[in-house]
């Protein structure tokens, strides 16, 4: 099944829709890259995609844990682009957990969770990721 659609209106945007939702999204080329910046570029979603990914896994796990400790997690996303060629050098994820009493095993649990997302283990090895809690 197609999971998305993209249209190329012009002017360095695109128009992507979800097929199942019907959502659209709109990216914009960077302002350093020939572009607006009115919206997300396309590497803006990458790295987004990785802490958006981090936290709903994180919440399957307290789902399935039967616990809400995940409820109200947040995440800054600061990505770094390389020249040469230009591409995502490194994606820096700060995620700002509710402050709640975490055991050791509970953080581990939502740790794991976060390193071992899909999206994250997609990424290709030469795109740092540097990954910070805060409890």
């Amino acid at each position: 099944m197609i999971t998305s659609t993209v249209k190329y209106p012009g002017e360095l945007r695109t128009e992507a829709t979800h097929v199942k939702s019907g959502t659209t999204i709109i990216t914009d080329a960077p302002t350093d890259n020939h572009g607006k910046g009115e919206a997300f570029s396309p590497t803006d979603l990458v790295a987004t995609a990785l802490a958006s990914c981090m936290i709903s896994i994180m919440g399957i796990v307290s789902m399935k844990e039967g616990i809400t400790k995940a409820d109200g997690a947040t995440a800054e996303v600061t990505k770094v682009m390389y020249a040469d060629p230009r591409r995502i050098g490194e994606i820096h994820v700060t995620v700002t957990m509710p402050k709640l009493n975490y055991s050791e095993k509970e953080k581990k649990m939502y740790e794991h969770a976060a390193f071992t997302c899909p999206v994250a283990k997609s990424l290709h090895p030469d795109i740092k990721q540097e990954i910070k809690f805060i409890w």
